[in-house]
C-alpha cells in the first residue's frame, strides 16, 4: 500500500515543480553568495550598488514592455491605480537585499544562516492569513525537517571552522537585527510575488520591481555608496567578472524566481533556498579554501528530504480575489 502511494506522490507534477525548479532557483542564489563573497574578498562592499545593475535590467526588459501593452492593465492605468503599492513592495525588495548583505559586516554568517529563515515564518504566516493558504499536517512536518536540515549544517559549520573568519563580529547584534529585519521583508515581498503572479502576470511584477527598484536604489546607493563604489577599481579584471556574474546570477534568479511561485508557492521556494548554503559550501571548497566534512552531505539530504515531504501534499488554496484595482486579471 505504502509502495503505491509513494508512486502516485511521483507521479504528480506538483511533487517535481517543487523539488526540481526549486534547487535551480537555490543554485542561482548560491550563484549571488559566491560572487559577492568574491567581491568581499576583493575589497568590495558595496550591497546596494550590486544589486542597481538587476532592476536596471528589469526597467529595461519587463518595464519597456508593460509600457507598450494596451487594454486595461497599461503601465499609466497600473501607476494611476496600485502605483503606491508596488512602490511599498519594490522598498521591502530592495531593504531586505541591503539589510541581508549587510549583515554579514556586523555579525558572523552562522547568525545569518539560522536568523535568515525568519522569512519562512514571515511567508508561512502571511500566506496563512493573506492569501489564505490552508496547510495540511504532511507541510508542516516537512517545513520543519528542512529547519533541522539547516541546524545540522550550520553545526557542520562550526565543527569545520569554514566560518571563523566571521567570528569576530564587531557588533554582533546590530548586525542580528540586521538580518531578521531583512528575513522580514523578504518574507513580505515573496507573499506579495505570489498574490500578483497568480492572478495577474509575471511582466506587470518584474516591471514594477524594476521601475520602483531602479529608483529607490540608484537614490540609496548615491547617497550612501558613492565614495565606496568610486574607491571600485573597475580596471580590475576579477572584480568586473564578479560583478557581471552577480547581476547576471540575480537577474535570473528573480526572473525564474516569478515562475516557480507561479507554479508552487513563496513558501515552497523559501524552503528549497535552503540547500543553496550546501551549494556554496561546495563551491567555497575550491574558491574559498573551506574545509570539508561528510555532515554537509547528510544536512543536505535532510533540507532536500524536507522539500520532499513538503511537496507530497499541495495546500488548499483560498486566495481571495484580487484586490491590486477593480479590473479583472490578466491571463497569460
Amino acid at each position: 500500500m505504502c509502495i503505491f502511494r509513494l508512486k502516485s506522490i511521483l507521479s504528480t507534477k506538483y511533487f517535481w515543480k517543487c523539488v526540481l525548479l526549486g534547487q535551480f532557483i537555490s543554485l542561482l542564489l548560491c550563484g549571488t553568495a559566491v560572487t559577492s563573497g568574491l567581491l568581499s574578498r576583493k575589497g568590495v562592499h558595496t550591497p546596494t550598488a550590486q544589486s542597481f545593475l538587476n532592476y536596471v535590467l528589469l526597467c529595461l526588459i519587463f518595464t519597456v514592455s508593460l509600457a507598450c501593452r494596451q487594454g486595461d492593465r497599461s503601465l499609466g492605468y497600473i501607476l494611476k491605480t496600485s502605483g503606491w503599492k508596488y512602490f511599498i513592495i519594490s522598498l521591502a525588495d530592495v531593504e531586505a537585499n541591503y539589510l541581508v548583505v549587510k549583515a554579514y559586516s556586523y555579525t558572523t554568517v552562522t547568525s545569518v544562516q539560522l536568523l535568515d529563515c525568519f522569512s519562512i515564518v514571515t511567508v508561512l504566516l502571511l500566506s496563512y492569513f493573506v492569501l489564505r493558504v490552508r496547510y495540511h499536517f504532511v507541510n508542516g512536518v516537512g517545513v520543519v525537517t528542512c529547519f533541522l536540515g539547516l541546524i545540522a549544517l550550520v553545526l557542520t559549520d562550526s565543527l569545520t571552522g569554514n566560518n571563523k573568519d566571521n567570528d569576530g563580529a564587531s557588533n554582533k547584534v546590530l548586525g542580528d537585527i540586521f538580518c531578521a529585519g531583512g528575513a522580514f521583508l523578504y518574507g513580505v515581498s515573496n507573499v506579495a510575488e505570489e498574490f500578483v503572479v497568480k492572478n495577474f502576470d509575471r511582466t506587470e511584477f518584474l516591471a514594477m520591481l524594476g521601475l520602483f527598484g531602479s529608483l529607490i536604489n540608484g537614490v540609496q546607493f548615491a547617497v550612501f555608496e558613492r565614495h565606496e563604489v568610486e574607491s571600485v577599481d573597475l580596471y580590475s579584471a576579477e572584480i568586473v567578472i564578479c560583478f557581471v556574474g552577480f547581476t547576471i546570477c540575480q537577474f535570473a534568479l528573480y526572473t525564474c524566481m516569478t515562475i516557480v511561485i507561479q507554479q508552487t508557492s513563496a513558501t515552497t521556494v523559501n524552503i528549497s533556498l535552503l540547500t543553496a548554503d550546501f551549494y556554496t559550501l561546495l563551491l567555497g571548497l575550491f574558491l574559498f579554501k573551506y574545509q570539508f566534512h561528510g555532515l554537509y552531505f547528510g544536512s543536505f539530504a535532510v533540507i532536500l528530504l524536507g522539500v520532499a515531504i513538503y511537496a507530497t501534499k499541495e495546500p488548499e488554496r483560498k486566495i481571495n480575489e484580487p484586490e491590486m484595482t477593480n479590473k479583472e486579471p490578466v491571463t497569460q
